[in-house]
């Protein structure tokens, strides 16, 4: 019988902390005398680090970057109460981990970002894998990401799914060979996950859920039925 997997994003798609990213990195970056437009910073969210900053700071990212990078850890450790799972997060992982699927949460966010989402997330038992930004040299539109997850899932791309909600996330989905779905939880349009290779948006995880009979999720399940 085939093994299924999907695999999730975690900010904007499970956790609502895109903006408190934006807030985050706004803040650090003011103070460190290299202000950005708080609209461009959100463009960006779903990068990794050094990617972010590559693309926000240009040539000021050696004067500026490290220790924006430092402020930016430092504001949204102090924002970590603010935290909060979105709507439908949780019941569709446990929905997801009932039909057989693998759950595998596959981000690029560094291991203590991680653990403070996973923490808010409160259901490791139905995670049966993680990455994050150590599990690979070159993140979100990489498809190494993507790779890596798809590896400790023990699935091939055509066997798997990602649910995300930025166009990085599509993107990395889709050169990996794997099917992508969008949530705008995360603030990017319909048109613009489509664009990037999204085969379905939803609202949010709840809309997702609502909808997931006739999903490319459920298709996942009934590959498993035939063994294909």
């Amino acid at each position: 019988m085939a093994i299924g997997a999907v695999l999730f994003d975690i900010d904007g798609t499970l956790v609502d902390s895109n903006y408190l990213h934006v807030e985050a990195w706004s803040r650090a970056f003011f103070e460190v005398g290299c202000p950005v437009d708080a609209w461009r910073v959100h463009r960006s969210i779903g990068m990794d680090g050094d990617q972010l900053l590559e693309t926000l700071l240009g040539e000021d990212i050696d004067g500026c970057g490290p220790r924006a990078k430092e402020l930016h850890t430092t504001y949204y450790r102090q924002s970590a109460d603010r935290l909060r799972v979105l709507p439908g997060a949780r019941e569709l992982i446990r929905r997801v981990h009932s039909l057989g699927l693998h759950v595998v949460l596959a981000t690029s966010a560094p291991d203590d970002e991680l653990k403070l989402l996973r923490q808010t997330l409160d259901i490791d038992e139905m995670i049966y894998a993680a990455t994050s930004s150590e599990s690979v040299e070159e993140a979100k539109p990489d498809p190494d990401l993507i790779e890596v997850a798809l590896a400790k899932a023990g699935v091939d791309a055509g066997e798997a799914v990602m649910v995300g909600d930025a166009v990085w996330d599509m993107k990395a989905a889709t050169w990996a060979g794997v099917v992508a779905v969008g949530v705008r939880s995360g603030g990017m349009s319909t048109d613009e996950l489509e664009g990037a290779g999204a085969a379905a948006v939803y609202d949010d995880a709840r809309d997702l859920l609502d909808h997931l009979d006739g999903s490319v999720i459920s298709e996942l399940v009934s590959g498993q039925d035939t063994g294909s």
